[in-house]
């Protein structure tokens, strides 16, 4: 039956758990060893891109396992196209094809059946046989390049980061892409531009300073105008359908920039749905976009903002950054964790729901709503984050 047979594709779901890498580990392991020029293509730290993969791996396999085909699709197609940045060639695909089915098969060894190994075969000629053949029938550029133009540190760890790239970088408002900084070579990492694409090339980001995260904090602590970035093409497909209802949009820190891309491309339109944005952060300060949020609200009667902090007041720290008081006229700032505060009001069944941030938040998020009664597929979030 292969990819028909959903109890097989579930054994598999299950086998990649984002949570422990060991499996992955072992693939990358068996993966470098099949093929010894592909370990060149990856920075010496594999943490990141470990979780990444396993993520995207058992998000694809759920997916499949519910036969919901077109998403993963699409998404493996993008990666396809986005993994020319590193290099990937035709007999990597092969090479590694090879190595995840035979990382599969010793897992899960003790249940191997005939049926098991036909749905990992056939899944596996998909995953690799989507990213190659968009690969190769791509024909733009494999990255874009820009300048950093200016970097401004709003809070302790966070940084908005604007850019001009050398030509325009085609994306759609809540799309992310891969950035690689002089920093830090060989190590993309996932940034969400807070801006609508610009016909100049402008393109701004909203960086926090992961624990442990060099990239991240790379960016937050170190870059400085003239330093030169290199972008992939855009992946994802957050959205919201002007003609399918309000929305909610919950954003934490900044899972705001992918959110506030979309509430400003909205903004050119004289009438929308109605949106709410619930923005939330540890402390009031880091609320850092409140006045942008403000200003937009105050022209656009269609959107409403609600701000959130998990404390009420801020540390000593804060009177180092900006002051991101808004003037009055958005609702008053609620104390407590973001998923709370916002299934507080009820299951927003009736809404588009936009989740971005955090995983442990966006999980949390999802999870409360549905346990309210919002319907799953009315929630939109990032598939690497939840």
């Amino acid at each position: 039956m292969g990819l028909e047979d959903r109890d097989a594709l579930r054994v598999l779901h299950a086998a990649i758990d984002p949570g422990d890498n060991d499996l992955v580990r072992r693939f990358y392991t068996h993966w470098f060893a099949l093929d010894v020029s592909v370990r060149d293509l990856f920075p010496p730290d594999m943490h990141s891109q470990r979780a990444a993969f396993a993520h995207a791996l058992h998000w694809v396999y759920g997916e499949l396992a519910a036969h919901r085909a077109q998403e993963p699709v699409a998404f493996l197609a993008q990666l396809g196209r986005d993994h020319r940045k590193y290099g990937v060639t035709e007999a990597h695909y092969q090479t590694l094809r090879r190595a995840l089915y035979a990382t599969l098969r010793s897992e899960l060894s003790d249940v191997w059946t005939e049926a098991l190994d036909d749905a990992a075969r056939q899944s596996l000629n998909l995953i690799t046989g989507v990213m190659s053949g968009a690969a190769d029938a791509e024909d733009g550029p494999a990255w874009w390049e820009g300048t950093v133009v200016e970097h401004m540190r709003v809070s302790r760890d966070l940084a908005v980061v604007r850019l001009y790239l050398d030509r325009p970088l085609p994306y759609h408002p809540g799309q992310y892409v891969n950035v690689a900084i002089p920093q830090c070579p060989r190590r993309w990492r996932y940034l969400t531009p807070a801006i609508p694409p610009d016909e100049n090339g402008a393109i701004e980001f909203h960086v926090r300073a992961v624990p442990g995260g060099l990239v991240s904090s790379a960016i937050v602590s170190e870059t400085r105008p003239g330093d030169r970035w290199r972008l992939s093409s855009p992946h994802g497909s957050l959205q919201v359908d002007r003609d399918g209802g309000d929305v909610l949009m919950v954003a934490g820190s900044t899972g705001l920039a992918p959110l506030r891309s979309i509430i400003l491309d909205l903004a050119r339109w004289a009438v929308n749905p109605r949106v709410h944005v619930f923005f939330g952060g540890r402390y009031p300060c880091e609320l850092y976009d409140l006045p942008t949020l403000w200003q937009v609200a105050a022209q656009n009667p269609w959107l409403s903002v609600s701000p959130v902090s998990e404390y009420p007041d801020n540390p000593p720290w804060a009177a180092d950054y900006p002051d991101v008081t808004p003037p009055r006229g958005l609702h008053v700032r609620q104390t407590g964790r973001l998923p709370e505060v916002v299934s507080r009001y009820g299951s927003w069944s009736d809404r588009q729901i936009l989740i971005c941030g955090g995983p442990a938040m966006v999980r949390a998020t999802k999870a409360a709503l549905i346990a309210k009664g919002a319907p799953p597929e009315r929630i939109q979030h990032d598939p690497l984050s939840g």
